[in-house]
């Protein structure tokens, strides 16, 4: 068992040797190699493609790695954004149903790019490493044929001089081996190397318009959330700009003994009735007093009145200071050249679309001419009436939408 396995190794370190031998003599130009164009053809398509295909490999598993930490990246900044978007807002639960499409976007876009494009492109590069060593073999193959071929070339020289059947039989006989041993190798890689060639139109094809196609459904579907997302952010913007989510101001009384009742322009039928009540309530305190206080009873009355006329008066004095503000000419406003009616000019700063049939749409940089109200009942603090000059649509807008020209 020893002496075989020595002896295998001997001849291995002699056929290596031997090729390292017939390698430095063709190099040398000493003797002739065989040539086979055709097999080179083979060789250098052979080589570029599986270089393209290792690079495609290399690139993709790069790829997939920032797709799927773009992927965790989403998911921790939605988690993050539904946190901040307060339940009590416009929109929470919707928010929080598209932040989950969201998600489950990404895992199928991600699971879709390993499984149906890198496994493909994985299964497509390892056969050339197979292949790789079948060329290799061939080669080896090929300098043992043509050393072989040399060495019985000098037996046949030397034959005119010294006869010797024996060798020349052998040395036909090792040549005819390493002849057949290299042919059949060569004629596979011959069938094979085109083969493999030609075959990558076919997989490029499907694979990327795997690709291409998960990537076209990924964006498409994102963009419908996103889409989704930037209404509800326009809707709790229209409601913020309305007041919707404003903390009413509280004013503490200046003076414990006295409560001084504050007139509020949106709720006067309630002031007007706390008045009421409060004076009813005087009436009763004066009726339950002596007969001797009939005076001061009557005099009291008489400043009610007063005080009732003073009211009246005031509440007029404010309604007409808030017309002057609804109507109060920005700084920066221009005035000259406006048509008839035109309080002054605005251009919209943001989109804005109407809620209500009496409001006005527009995009950013349309031009809208200010105008009074119709009623002066339908003023609305931090609304404006306005005419779109593109196409002459009137209808109220949010102020702080546009800035004056």
């Amino acid at each position: 068992m020893a002496e075989s396995k020595g002896a295998l190794i001997a001849k291995s370190v002699q056929k290596h040797a031997g090729r390292a031998k017939e390698k430095l003599l063709q190099n040398l130009g000493k003797v002739d190699r065989t040539l086979d164009d055709i097999f080179e053809d083979h060789l250098q398509n052979f080589n570029r493609q599986h270089q393209q295909a290792t690079r495609l490999q290399k690139e993709f598993n790069n790829y997939i790695r920032c797709i799927r930490a773009v992927q965790t990246a989403s998911k921790t900044l939605m988690e993050a954004i539904t946190e901040v978007y307060e339940s009590s807002w416009s929109g929470h639960d919707l928010l929080y149903v598209q932040a989950q499409n969201m998600e489950m976007l990404w895992q199928d876009f991600s699971h879709k790019l390993g499984d149906q494009v890198l496994i493909p492109i994985n299964t497509y590069t390892n056969q050339f490493p197979e292949v790789r060593k079948k060329i290799e073999k061939r080669g080896r193959k090929l300098v043992d044929y043509d050393s072989q071929r040399h060495s019985f070339q000098n037996l046949q020289a030397n034959a005119a001089k010294r006869r010797d059947d024996v060798k020349i039989t052998k040395g036909r006989e090792q040549l005819e081996e390493a002849k057949r041993t290299y042919e059949v190798l060569n004629s596979e890689l011959h069938d094979e190397l085109p083969a493999l060639f030609d075959s990558r139109v076919l997989f490029y094809v499907n694979n990327l318009q795997t690709l291409f196609s998960a990537e076209q459904l990924f964006h498409s579907e994102s963009s419908k959330v996103f889409l989704e997302l930037e209404a509800i952010t326009d809707k709790l913007a229209t409601e913020s700009q309305r007041g919707g989510y404003r903390k009413p101001a509280i004013k503490p009384a200046t003076n414990g003994a006295t409560d001084t009742l504050q007139r509020s322009p949106e709720m006067p039928e309630k002031m007007n009735n706390n008045i009421e009540e409060k004076r009813q309530v005087d009436d009763d305190k004066d009726k339950e007093q002596e007969p001797e206080q009939e005076k001061d009873k009557d005099k009291d009355k008489e400043k009610e009145k007063e005080k009732e006329v003073d009211k009246k008066d005031t509440e007029k004095d404010n309604q007409t200071t808030k017309n002057e503000d609804v109507y109060d000419i920005p700084v920066g406003a221009t005035l000259s050249g406006l048509p008839a009616g035109t309080l002054y000019r605005v251009r919209a700063t943001y989109r804005y679309t109407r809620e209500d049939s009496d409001e006005l749409s527009f995009e950013v940089g349309d031009v809208i001419r200010v105008v009074e109200y119709d009623d002066p009942d339908e003023q609305e603090e931090g609304w404006l009436m306005g005419i779109k000059e593109t196409t002459n649509e009137k209808g109220m807008f949010p102020a702080n939408f546009t800035r004056p020209i």
